[in-house]
């Protein structure tokens, strides 16, 4: 596996969840679902470091 597939990898996984194929309509679904699943993860991180 190789450095991009593994920062994709929960794009893809929850589309594959979802029944919608990630490399459709040149991957923004899955671009999508990447910035929201790393935003939930750093703001967390940010919040507990900085709390």
């Amino acid at each position: 596996m190789s450095l991009s597939q593994a920062l994709l990898w929960p794009g893809t996984k929850i589309c594959e969840r979802m029944g919608v194929d990630p490399e459709a309509d040149a991957g923004l679904i899955r671009s999508m679902f990447n910035m929201i699943f790393y935003l939930t993860v750093t703001l967390t991180v940010m919040w507990l470091i900085m709390g």
